[in-house]
């Protein structure tokens, strides 16, 4: 079975990653493990006993392209090489991979967000549960790279460093409330970005000088103020949803504007949700460098919830990543990393069909799995193509 050339295949991603095992204990080739767990992953397994068992099942598949010197490896012998290997290097093989298929798009909504892993706390050896800030862009549909912590107090040091791996350039990257720092605006804008940040209560004095600008803006029914607005309303699932963005260039009545690099537009959503008769209302207020245009702030306001409902829910229902019970420090960060590889590759392939059914379909269609794990989708003529249509239809 014939490998296509490496550049933007997945597995082509490994083969220079340094192996940390002493040279005269290596039994199995590291690229070689990394190509066996991918594929099992891909097709079900959630653990290093799944990925054995799965190795072991396939071995007559995986002796077409690979050499297994001494067969496929236990699910300890994979728990014992994931713990000894680098997440950040590990981690910077998933980055030249997801850059290697993804679409630089002017504009494209990277939208920034932290989750942990319920259970791969180990209390008795004082580790935390394992939390991951990661970045998703919301029209190439990729998770496109990720940084650990072991509390999600630390994502204000998290996000920074995430943001020097990523390329940001011409994009408008967008995180939630605990995201909203100046030094974090800054760095955006310095890599070339534009950022949109949420406002809560962490930016008390700022939130509040915020929503009374809206106020005062409001009362004067917005007349002779830099200002745009933008409704959509949606209907779906028993609900209707209606919502107002608003966006508003007078920055006066802000006390430290000045500390915000970049600060040209502050937005407000109001929505309004009538779900069996009932109607729910709610206000978020925002601060960007986006401008004033309300669509590009509708764009981004909404895009950023594609990082909830397409990668961490993904993740939680399709891959049962709460459910992990690996402890080790560097295997279930590296793990983590794994699951991200299996989800970029199944959200980016056209089969019709959901997360899970396509991981069971890889499981039982070597055809299939071999397309997943070797022939690189065709993300930037996707993407291409689609905005011609959307142009077209304008």
């Amino acid at each position: 079975m014939e490998l296509v050339a490496p550049d933007r295949s997945l597995v082509g991603h490994f083969e220079s990653l340094e192996d940390p095992r002493c040279p005269l204990k290596r039994r199995h080739i590291l690229h070689e493990m990394i190509v066996i767990a991918i594929a099992a992953i891909l097709c079900g397994a959630d653990g290093w006993v799944g990925i054995a068992q799965f190795g072991r099942s396939k071995r007559t598949w995986f002796e077409g392209f690979l050499r297994l010197p001494h067969g496929i490896p236990s699910h300890d012998t994979f728990g014992r090489v994931f713990g000894l290997l680098a997440p950040a290097a590990f981690e910077a093989c998933f980055r030249a991979w997801v850059e290697s298929i993804r679409a630089l798009l002017p504009g494209e909504i990277v939208a920034i967000d932290g989750k942990t892993l319920r259970r791969s706390h180990n209390r008795g050896a004082g580790l935390a549960a394992l939390h991951m800030v990661s970045a998703w862009a919301t029209h190439n549909r990729l998770a496109l790279g990720q940084v650990a912590t072991d509390a999600k107090s630390n994502e204000i040091t998290a996000i920074p460093r995430l943001l020097e791996l990523l390329h940001i350039e011409g994009c408008i990257v967008t995180i939630d409330a605990m995201g909203c720092q100046t030094k974090i605006a800054a760095l955006i804008v310095a890599r070339g970005g534009d950022y949109l940040l949420a406002l809560k209560g962490n930016q008390g004095t700022l939130a509040a000088e915020v929503e009374e600008t809206f106020i005062d803006a409001d009362a004067k029914d917005y007349d002779g103020l830099p200002s745009q607005v933008v409704e959509t309303v949606e209907r779906g699932h028993g609900r209707r949803e209606r919502r107002r963005y608003r966006t508003l260039g007078q920055l006066d009545g802000l006390s430290n504007g000045a500390a915000w690099k970049g600060l040209n537009m502050l937005g407000m959503v109001e929505s309004e949700c009538e779900r069996d008769g009932k109607i729910t209302r709610e206000t978020r207020y925002y601060i960007g460098s986006t401008g004033l245009d309300a669509q590009t702030f509708a764009s981004a306001a909404r895009g950023h919830w594609g990082i909830e409902n397409s990668l961490h829910w993904s993740l939680d229902v399709a891959f049962r990543e709460d459910e992990s019970r690996v402890r080790d420090e560097n295997a279930r960060e590296n793990l983590a990393v794994l699951r991200h590889f299996a989800l970029n590759r199944l959200k980016n392939d056209d089969t019709k069909l959901g997360i899970a059914n396509k991981r069971l379909r890889a499981g039982w269609d070597d055809t299939y799995l071999h397309k997943l794990l070797f022939e690189p989708p065709d993300l930037r003529t996707k993407i291409k193509t689609s905005a011609s249509a959307n142009i077209r239809a304008g």
